[in-house]
């Protein structure tokens, strides 16, 4: 049986994406389980080559669908970005945040097509991507729009290890946040959950359990209605639909309780804050909720050290790896 082909988006060319993407494309866990297709700008990822002493064989091609994979090169879905003279390292500007962009859409459009079976994002700089006038608040609302779903049906899950935790919000104001944790939208970032979980061979009947939004869980009121208002009508729902949900927990203690599959959070440092405590370089968010298998790192582009050589790229190879159906412990 073949190997499933993932699609690599360059991410912002300007920071450490195309060196991690690059590293991971040549690193031996990842040829073992896959066949990386690199996407991006060839002139951007021949800088970040040479500035890191990797002297790679680059096959370049104008359509996925056309790509072939020989040992000991490189694929790449040619984009172009740059004229020459144009690209320059650790920089924010809105040629950056438009290259980003592309790459994660050509590389999305590449998995609806067929072409490949997943893809895997390196990060963009959200302040070159505003520079560009795009609206963006994360990629999961991004691939949604690519790909026809309703972006309030899209969620992040961040995965490391054995752990995985849903956003039922995520890069918004937290008082525009609470206004988007309803009753629907608690139940769909569950329903979700449980989807993507059977999806990717986790659990055929996977445990959720899901956060309150207040301290304790609204400890029955005292700190606010709504954990009883809200958020436990959202897993009732859930419930009878046959989902293991469980909740609503106070976050404080939720992700020591054992025997969960995943955890639903109510908004963005819920979530975030645990796993880059637990897990600072290694984790990976998984687009859920739309029909395509989208993967990205959780840091940032780290124009500081944008061709260094000094870009750590396990976060992506473990993005890579989950897709491939090998997630490590």
């Amino acid at each position: 049986m073949a190997l499933p082909r993932i699609a690599i988006a360059l991410g912002d060319p300007s920071g450490i994406g195309p060196e991690i993407a690059l590293k991971s494309a040549l690193d031996p866990r990842v040829l073992k389980v896959c066949r990386p297709l690199l996407v991006g700008d060839r002139t951007a990822l021949e800088t970040h080559a040479k500035a890191t002493g990797l002297h790679p064989d680059i096959l370049p091609f104008d359509s996925a669908d056309k790509a072939i994979w020989k040992d000991g090169t490189v694929s790449l879905l040619q984009r172009n970005h740059y004229k020459p003279g144009e690209f320059a390292l650790g920089q924010v500007g809105a040629i950056h945040g438009r290259a980003a962009l592309d790459a994660a859409q050509a590389a999305i459009e590449s998995a609806l097509s067929g072409a490949v079976e997943a893809v895997v994002a390196a990060p963009q700089t959200e302040k070159s991507i505003a520079a560009a006038g795009v609206h963006f608040d994360g990629y999961p609302t991004f691939v949604a729009r690519c790909t026809g779903t309703d972006p309030n049906n899209a969620y992040l899950m961040i995965c490391f290890g054995d752990t995985r935790i849903v956003h039922t919000t995520l890069h918004i104001g937290l008082r525009k946040a609470l206004d988007l944790i309803t009753r629907e939208r608690v139940h769909n970032a569950i329903a979700s959950a449980h989807d993507a979980l059977r999806r990717l061979g986790v659990s055929s009947s996977p445990r959720i359990a899901v956060s309150g939004l207040n301290p304790h869980a609204g400890e029955d009121r005292l700190f606010g209605d709504e954990d009883l208002d809200v958020i436990a009508p959202a897993i009732s729902d859930a419930q009878a639909q046959g989902i293991a949900a469980e909740g609503p927990f106070g976050c404080d203690i939720m992700f020591g309780r054992k025997g969960y599959d995943a955890f639903v959070v109510m908004y963005h440092d819920q979530g975030h804050i645990a796993a880059k405590l637990l897990a600072p370089y290694r984790t990976a968010g998984l687009t859920i909720g739309t029909p395509i298998l989208f993967s990205s790192v959780a840091h940032g582009s780290a124009h500081d050290i944008a061709g260094r050589n000094k870009a750590d790229h396990n976060a992506m190879v473990e993005a890579i790896l989950r897709l491939a159906g090998v997630g490590r412990a």
